[in-house]
């Protein structure tokens, strides 16, 4: 990296679409939106001869044959370089380090990155509410893939494709891991997450800017009903929602030509990248992230910084498991009194699918810039506790360049720890190491699925067989560490636990 190549972000912009607006922006124009005030927060429409590459998030609630080439057109860019990802809550801290490097190495002069979703526009057109004169769905044109699916079919024959199956399953190891009673943790991942409110409350760009205890947050009821056990409705993240945020980086030399003021600029400081082994049946434990304790390890190195130099956080919440992996392998105690949300977390400020680390990002550039010794690291989350990364933000470079690292070495080291394949024909006896209760929409428990540990130490997948009345007593009982038969349906293809009084 050369002396003024730094990579610095220079213009930011959130906007949140008011739900009641009568003829709603599409995701692309909510992005030209975001894009135009970002462009503006530079100070200068020159910056906009030196953007040669856009990156565009994931949109899941509309999709367009070519969207970057689109909003290039309509913004008035010539990016070379257009990349529009797959899904992944990591996008946009990882498209925040992708860019530092680019920049650093002198591949890009300036990059505009952005992402947008109006899925309550179109929820609310499915219930007659209002018409969208949107353009015609149509199939991307060209996508950068991830590497593999997140679940595998025998994983998908038990609900794991589903994010709040999986992450539910990874609350119960948590809370067997920390010795914690059914009833106490409840009550404290409703702590967690009353701090996600309160901060919510107070921040205009929320979807939801009602304050709740703990209590309301945990203790089901008609406005709260479990989803998934354990989890209310208040414990997920919403992505009927109509947000989008984006940013510009560019490198301090094409700054200091552009005459931006350096009081404006913020420097990504610390960065990576890493992946979980992606299959969850495959992975030593279901309580922990090795890549978010490297990549956190990583960041605050290039940054020069320690975990305790943090002021703020804000830590990926689409469930109270992921917030809690995350605290932990970063050394964050609940009772810490540094925020650990900047906007309200991804049940109350609003989860718009892979974008809303970008809310965050924006978020963090101008607290820093409003208080320039700030410091704040962003941890972001993509698939089902898979993919991670981290970012550090404040007002001074990196002390490791951004283009003098190599994380393969860490990340073939996490990828040598994965378990055999899973049995998927069980008959045997299988110790429980996680499971969940999914419920229909009034409440009332279907069914339990379960992970465990055969006797020859295979793990595999299950489903449990009982009454619904015993479903119900399920509810206040501690599963994990129990040993039950085990055995495979041929006819449903699932392996069944039979529990009888």
């Amino acid at each position: 990296m050369s002396k003024n190549s730094c990579p610095i972000i220079i213009g930011v912009a959130q906007y949140t679409q008011p739900k009641d607006t009568p003829q709603p922006l599409d995701p692309l124009n909510l992005m030209v939106k975001t894009c135009q005030m970002a462009i503006a927060d530079t100070g200068t429409e020159d910056i906009k001869e030196y953007i040669d590459s856009m990156y565009m998030v994931n949109i899941n609630s509309w999709s367009y044959k070519d969207a970057p080439s689109d909003l290039s057109k309509i913004l008035g860019i010539n990016p070379v370089q257009k990349i529009y990802l797959s899904d992944g809550g990591d996008s946009p801290q990882m498209l925040v380090n992708r860019g530092a490097k680019a920049i650093a190495s002198g591949q890009n002069k300036a990059i505009i990155i952005t992402g947008g979703e109006a899925a309550y526009s179109v929820y609310r057109e499915k219930k007659g509410k209002i018409t969208l004169n949107w353009p015609k769905r149509r199939n991307p044109k060209y996508i950068e893939k991830k590497s593999q699916s997140y679940t595998t079919n025998f994983e998908n024959k038990y609900g794991l494709i589903y994010p709040s199956c999986t992450y539910a399953m990874l609350e119960t190891a948590i809370r067997a891991k920390s010795g914690r009673s059914l009833k106490q943790h409840r009550e404290h991942i409703g702590r967690i997450f009353e701090h996600y409110s309160k901060i919510a409350s107070k921040n205009p760009y929320a979807w939801s800017q009602k304050s709740y205890t703990a209590e309301e947050i945990y203790t089901p009821s008609p406005k709260n009903r479990y989803v998934i056990h354990p989890y209310t409705k208040r414990m997920c993240s919403n992505m009927f929602v109509d947000q989008s945020a984006s940013l510009i980086m560019t490198s301090e030399e094409t700054a200091q030509k552009l005459k931006i003021n350096p009081k404006r600029w913020i420097y990504p400081m610390g960065g990576a990248d890493l992946k979980n082994i992606f299959n969850i049946t495959k992975r030593p434990n279901l309580y922990d992230s090795p890549a978010v304790r490297n990549a956190s390890r990583l960041a605050l190195e290039q940054s020069g910084l320690k975990i305790e130099d943090i002021d703020l956080f804000d830590i990926y919440s689409c469930f109270p498991s992921m917030v809690q992996i995350i605290m932990n392998e970063i050394g964050l105690s609940v009772d810490d009194p540094r925020d650990f949300t900047l906007t309200g977390g991804l049940p109350y400020f609003g989860g718009p699918m892979s974008n809303y680390s970008m809310h965050t990002i924006t978020e963090a550039v101008k607290i820093i810039r409003e208080i320039s010794s700030k410091k704040i690291m962003i941890v972001a989350n993509g698939g089902y506790n898979t993919k991670q990364s981290v970012g550090i933000y404040g007002n001074k470079p990196p002390v490791i360049p951004w283009d003098e690292r190599d994380d393969s070495e860490i990340q073939q080291s996490i990828n040598l720890k994965s378990l055999a394949e899973p049995i998927e024909e069980a008959h045997s006896q299988i110790t429980v190491d996680a499971y969940t209760i999914y419920y229909d929409r009034d409440g009332i428990p279907l069914r339990v699925i379960v992970s465990g540990q055969l006797q020859n130490g295979r793990r595999t997948l299950a489903l449990i067989e009982c009454k619904p009345e015993e479903l119900l007593k399920l509810e206040e009982q501690e599963l994990v560490g129990k040993t039950f038969p085990v055995h495979h349906d041929s006819r449903r293809d699932q392996n069944l636990i039979s529990i009888r009084d």
